[in-house]
């Protein structure tokens, strides 16, 4: 079925929280447009799953073709459609990175730099301190008439499933996300600082590397497996 309202969204960051004691935690992002819309990123730091942890990528000197894309399109909200699948990303399928250098990290642990809270931190800081530009892919939620949950900010609008949106396993009579998976809906950061660009990539454990043009498994393989596709 694929994640709903796939799209694009590309800003600045003004201001980010970090959330370490509740039950299903995210970083959260407060981004606003060209256009003063204002967004809450929402960042999964922890699977909601017991038996997955998040694995994360951070290449601090990302070079593709893609950044090129990127770069002249407007500061807003970009719906990703048959029209301009060009734009979509595919962790599988498209090479942005090594899925074997993906790496998992715990949403809190004591002391400094050693989990996704602190991760994901030290590039948003930078970011805001700069005014760099931050491109975000995911799925779109709002607007929604009440004030953001997070930030205050008012109508509530925003973006999750910042992460690999593909190879949920199915699994009757338990809550699983396979209603999730399709090709070319996956989600990531990219930051656009002055002499450089940043792209961090979020995974899921549980998650296969393996799967169909309609992104389900076909077998359950990890990330530093090979990867073998049917598309």
């Amino acid at each position: 079925m694929a994640v709903k309202n796939y799209g694009l969204l590309k800003g600045k960051v003004i201001e980010s929280r970090m959330e370490r004691d509740l039950d299903t935690p995210h970083y959260q992002i407060h981004v606003v447009d060209e256009n003063s819309v204002h967004y809450r990123i929402a960042v999964n730091v922890m699977s909601s799953s017991e038996d997955s942890e998040v694995l994360y990528l951070v290449n601090e000197n990302f070079a593709s073709s893609l950044t090129e894309k990127l770069a002249q399109l407007p500061e807003s909200y970009l719906a990703l459609g048959d029209e301009n699948r060009e734009l979509a990303i595919d962790y599988i399928r498209d090479g942005l990175f090594e899925p074997s250098l993906m790496t998992p990290l715990p949403s809190d642990a004591t002391g400094p730099d050693n989990d996704l809270n602190d991760m994901l931190d030290k590039y948003v800081q930078r970011a805001i301190s700069e005014k760099a530009l931050i491109y975000v892919y995911g799925s779109k939620f709002g607007p929604e008439s009440q004030p953001d949950k997070v930030f205050g900010f008012q109508p509530t609008n925003g973006m999750h499933n910042i992460h690999m949106n593909q190879g949920n396993e199915d699994k009757p009579n338990e809550r699983d996300w396979a209603d999730d998976n399709g090709t070319w809906h996956d989600g990531s950061l990219f930051l656009q600082f002055e002499d450089q660009w940043t792209a961090i990539f979020l995974a899921f454990l549980s998650q296969s590397w393996c799967t169909d043009e309609r992104g389900y498994p076909t077998r359950m393989c990890r990330h530093d497996d090979k990867i073998q596709t049917s598309s």
